[in-house]
């Protein structure tokens, strides 16, 4: 983006100018210096990722429960969140799924006041021994083609696929109700690429402040324990747990992947 593009967007741009500049000017990097308006690491190998998607997959560094959410490639993350650059509903049902929320926690270590875990990319998502056929070597976008090639006429793929997206319509339509906001872009965000976003409905500032997905897993409501229940059986028949069941205790959970990830490590 040049400056002339930048200064567009007044209250942005204000706080840059005001808390990011001086300490830009004051630094020794010169590109930084003379693009004090971009971001200082431009992660190029993470913007070709992107590049063929419309959307990828993102998850909190930090948080007291593990989700993941859909972001629009428009949005560049920060360091405090991990994007994973797949943008098919298999991929983000696994990640979403009970049995990666024991791995992720059992591999994670524990940070800050609330001793809440932090998701790390080596031990919590490289570890994970996702289905056979299902991996995000098997799901990485093929020029061409729609949907990855492991979707194609498999049914266990598409239940994960269809109870991921069923789990992501209902947390949506919690987080921003059709009568309590307004979807607005303005002329300048659109053209540069940007999302809608929300706007609350007069009457409804003071309700939507308190939709967070933080809350609505703290709250924990029927609806969603059932989407997450549905989801989990999915994944569970993709790895071939007959025997899978709600009750099912963690420590088993883990037992299974973790001698699975054994498995595949002497291979």
């Amino acid at each position: 983006m040049l400056e002339a593009e930048a200064v567009l967007f007044e209250k942005p741009i204000a706080h840059v100018i005001e808390h990011v500049k001086p300490m830009r000017e004051a630094g020794n990097r010169e590109t930084r210096k003379r693009y004090w308006w971009l971001h200082g690491e431009t992660v190029p190998a993470y913007r070709k990722a992107i590049q063929a998607l419309s959307r990828y997959i993102s998850t909190p560094r930090v948080a007291k429960h593990r989700y993941f959410v859909w972001l629009p490639t428009s949005v560049l993350p920060d360091s405090r969140l991990y994007a994973i650059c797949r943008d098919d509903d298999l991929t983000f049902g696994i990640l979403s799924s009970r049995q990666h929320r024991v791995w992720s926690l059992a591999n994670a270590s524990m940070h800050g006041v609330g001793n809440d875990p932090t998701y790390n990319a080596k031990s919590c998502f490289e570890t994970f021994p996702f289905p056979e056929g299902m991996t995000p070597r098997d799901t990485a976008p093929k020029t061409g083609q729609a949907s990855p090639p492991c979707m194609a006429g498999d049914i266990l793929a598409e239940n994960i696929a269809a109870a991921a997206r069923r789990l992501n319509e209902l947390r949506e339509a919690w987080l921003n109700p059709a009568e309590w906001v307004d979807w607005v872009i303005t002329p300048e965000e659109e053209r540069v690429g940007f999302p809608k976003r929300t706007v609350a409905k007069p009457g409804h500032e003071a309700e939507l402040k308190k939709r967070t997905l933080t809350n609505l897993y703290n709250a924990r409501p029927a609806w969603l324990d059932l989407a997450h229940k549905e989801l989990d059986k999915a994944v569970a028949a993709a790895y071939g747990w007959t025997d899978y069941t709600p009750e099912m205790a963690d420590d088993e959970i883990l037992r299974r992947l973790l001698t699975l990830n054994l498995e595949r490590s002497a291979i």
